[in-house]
């Protein structure tokens, strides 16, 4: 009795979010109410409620569901959190995304991106997430620095998700979102790892007129500036020598 309880209520369940989901694609979210969600799903207002407790949640199911913190915590003994973050990463940019409907996907990614009220409900999650996985790192690196810690890794794992469903929703195919996606998951964690000061290119950034190139204008440039503050001064002291032997002969007289 309980196992089919259990799939009545997901059914119902399932009915309810399918239905939300084709009037949202339809309409967009802020033109749909919950009571229109609750007649399309055929449940009443209050069952909605008691499987979804708003309308944002029928929308960003999924949002902010990686346990980064759970991951972090359940890592192998003398693996570090960033080699655990980018191991799950790159399981899931490689593995089988199988259920996936890639219209259902895209309609959904655009859904979310078209409202501000999701985009404002989604970095209320995604905050959550980030809390849980300082407070795990803090065990290890304190709470300052755990904060800063956990703020660049969501940060960046932000962007690299955000990335790959504005791929989708520009009309990418899933298979090559996919493919940059992996490609990013590993640029993403370098830089994690290692920092901006790794990336490839100059060192240093040089003044304008002063950059090395085309036969070396740059340090030729220097060296008329020398040449210049040589003559100012030369031509500053033959002055001032003049003025002392004049004065010199005016006090003589």
């Amino acid at each position: 009795m309980a196992g089919l309880r259990e799939r009545k209520k997901e059914q119902t369940r399932r009915r309810i979010s399918a239905a939300a989901w084709r009037l949202f694609a339809e309409r967009g979210f802020e033109a749909v109410t919950v009571n229109e969600i609750a007649e399309a799903a055929e449940v009443a207002k209050a069952t909605l409620f008691a499987y979804f407790p708003t309308k944002e949640s029928l929308a960003l199911q999924g949002v902010g569901d990686d346990d980064l913190a759970g991951i972090v915590a359940g890592r192998a003994p003398g693996r570090s959190a960033l080699d655990a973050l980018r191991a799950h990463y790159r399981a899931f940019a490689a593995g089988p995304m199988t259920g996936v409907d890639p219209e259902v996907l895209v309609s959904r990614v655009r859904v979310i991106f078209d409202s501000p009220a999701l985009g404002g409900a989604a970095n209320a999650l995604l905050y959550q997430q980030r809390q849980r996985l300082a407070e795990v790192l803090a065990e290890e690196h304190g709470e300052r620095t755990a904060a800063l810690m956990a703020a660049q890794v969501s940060a960046a794992l932000v962007t690299l998700q955000e990335t790959f469903f504005r791929q989708l929703a520009g009309g990418a195919p899933l298979a090559a979102a996919r493919g940059q996606l992996a490609e990013d998951v590993e640029l993403t964690f370098d830089l994690l790892a290692h920092g901006l000061e790794h990336l490839p290119g100059p060192a240093t950034t040089r003044r304008p007129g002063r950059a090395k190139g085309h036969g070396g204008h740059g340090d030729h440039g220097d060296h008329g500036d020398h040449r210049d503050r040589t003559d100012r001064t030369d031509h500053t002291d033959h002055a001032d020598h003049a003025d002392r032997t004049n004065h010199a002969d005016q006090r003589g007289q």
